[in-house]
């Protein structure tokens, strides 16, 4: 796992810093492509950012589905977003997704989605998120630069999913004590898939 981005869910405090840091990436038109669960809406804070995870084992299942092969892989492992040229907004990647991650733009007939801000992580800068959270919910660097921040952490990039195991180039951070056991998968789907009007 090299450089990438860790989600600690015990620090996020649920204040919409990265959705609206997100949304004012240049590259991101106005869009966000992070959401926010709220885990126990009205009784707690507690709440999960749910970023593209990035897929590696199996590859993107969303650029696998893709019949207008709009989604690319890049060699460092990034899934990016799928080509404007190409999409033509069928919805498989949203279908393929297991985190429910790409979101369909019915208005301009688009998928969108987060690219771990490329424009900028190619660059060697920090995605937008990681940048504006206050709290550290969003980690982006090395393992080794994360263990130097905080020792006493454990992180988890394998999810399962009902028996299928998905493991991420993106990771989160999980109680030390958990062993290797994966994440149980299927957060985030309570989340619209499709947004602007119907055709």
């Amino acid at each position: 796992m090299g450089r990438t981005l860790f989600i600690d869910p015990g620090r996020c405090i649920g204040c919409q810093a990265c959705v609206a840091g997100c949304r004012e990436c240049d590259s991101h038109r106005g869009k966000s492509m992070i959401h926010l669960d709220y885990l126990e809406e009205g009784i707690s804070a507690a709440s999960m950012p749910t970023v593209c995870m990035h897929c590696e084992d199996p590859v993107a299942p969303c650029a696998q589905v893709c019949p207008a092969e709009a989604i690319l892989v890049t060699p460092d492992g990034v899934v990016h977003d799928a080509d404007k040229s190409r999409c033509i907004g069928c919805g498989n990647c949203v279908s393929a997704c297991p985190m429910g991650v790409p979101k369909i733009d019915l208005a301009a007939k688009l998928q969108f989605k987060c690219n771990l801000c490329y424009d900028r992580t190619s660059a060697g800068l920090a995605p937008m998120c990681a940048t504006v959270c206050p709290t550290g919910a969003l980690f982006y660097g090395t393992m080794d630069e994360l263990l130097a921040d905080r020792p006493n952490v454990a992180v988890a990039n394998t999810f399962d999913f009902d028996g299928t195991i998905v493991t991420t180039g993106v990771a989160v951070i999980v109680p030390r004590d958990r062993g290797d056991l994966p994440v149980p998968g299927g957060c985030g789907h309570e989340q619209p898939n499709v947004l602007g009007e119907p055709l």
